[in-house]
């Protein structure tokens, strides 16, 4: 099973087209039926609806079938903005491969490259991707040219696309196919499995969004957060989906899934941690768990423009 699962991120500086591939991919996989299709699927929440903006990483799982054989491709939708870096480094941990989308009119921009070196740390496969090829003062070679001199990849192999028109997508989710490593996990092993995600939901209650690095979460075990030592009963499980996630009695190795574990709050669930199972708990845990940093931002401002650099 696991050499047909693909597990790649979207990577990207903000408002270069990530969400809008997102759909795309969506689309040319058959999740969705044209109708029910709507701009930015994945972005679920209000504020994001509103800003055009995704802040929570999401997942949803795609079946694509290439020479007659079924892929399973999870895409993980990632912020593009600074402040939401770590859930793009939990996101980008719970990937093989991930797809580095550069504006061909933008070129390379300063959040690209922190994403890339995260991509980096956690020796995922990238493929560069120039999006908006479509628009009149596009230059994807100038750009591929850019991606090379500064992050240093080579761009030898990569796809030019519209995510808007929706040219290039079929061949961008071959190569994913083609270049994306397989999971490769040991099935047999106690359950490991990192939490990428989490959030309230109310009519379940609190859920995490988890990849599955060896064994298998099943419906009724008892799981032990690894950083907070604490135990719940995994009531349901689900695979993702922007609109009608599917329910199933196991998660298995390699494979991303949604834990209900009937809580309340979302305090005993921590994005980053490991979950394992309580009574054949794995050896360690899955590095890189850093708990929340609340950040406040505040600006003062004169109400005179010309007070300004008295006030500096």
């Amino acid at each position: 099973m696991q050499q047909h699962i693909r597990n790649f991120s979207i990577i990207a500086h903000i408002d270069h087209g990530k969400s809008t591939l997102a759909d795309r991919i969506i689309q040319e996989c058959g999740a969705v039926e044209d109708r029910e299709l709507s701009a930015q699927m994945m972005d679920t929440m209000d504020i994001e609806q509103e800003r055009g903006i995704t802040i929570k990483a999401q997942s949803v799982r795609l079946n694509y079938t290439k020479d007659g054989q079924v892929y399973v491709l999870n895409l993980i939708d990632t912020p593009g903005h600074v402040d939401f870096s770590y859930e793009v480094s939990r996101s980008l941990a719970s990937s093989e491969g991930a797809l580095l989308i550069i504006d061909a009119t933008q070129g390379v921009e300063a959040q690209t490259i922190a994403n890339v070196y995260i991509a980096m740390d956690n020796d995922l496969e990238l493929l560069p991707v120039v999006n908006k090829i479509d628009l009149p003062s596009a230059d994807p070679l100038r750009v591929l040219e850019e991606v090379e001199e500064a992050i240093g990849i080579d761009c030898t192999e990569h796809n030019l696309i519209s995510a808007k028109t929706g040219v290039g997508v079929k061949d961008l989710i071959d190569a994913i196919i083609k270049r994306v490593p397989a999971p490769n996990g040991d099935e047999k092993a106690p359950t490991k499995a990192l939490i990428y995600d989490s959030w309230f939901d109310n009519y379940l209650g609190a859920l995490a969004l988890v990849r599955v690095y060896d064994g298998s979460i099943k419906k009724g075990q008892t799981i032990q957060l690894m950083n907070t030592k604490l135990q719940h009963q995994v009531i349901g499980l689900m695979y993702p989906h922007p609109r009608k996630p599917t329910k199933t009695n196991e998660i298995e190795t390699g494979e991303v899934g949604i834990v209900i574990l009937g809580l309340k709050t979302l305090d005993g669930i921590a994005v980053g941690d490991t979950i394992t199972d309580a009574k054949n708990p794995t050896a360690e845990s899955i590095d890189g768990f850093e708990p929340a940093k609340p950040f406040v931002f505040a600006g003062i401002y004169p109400i005179e423009t010309d007070k300004f650099e008295d006030l500096r």
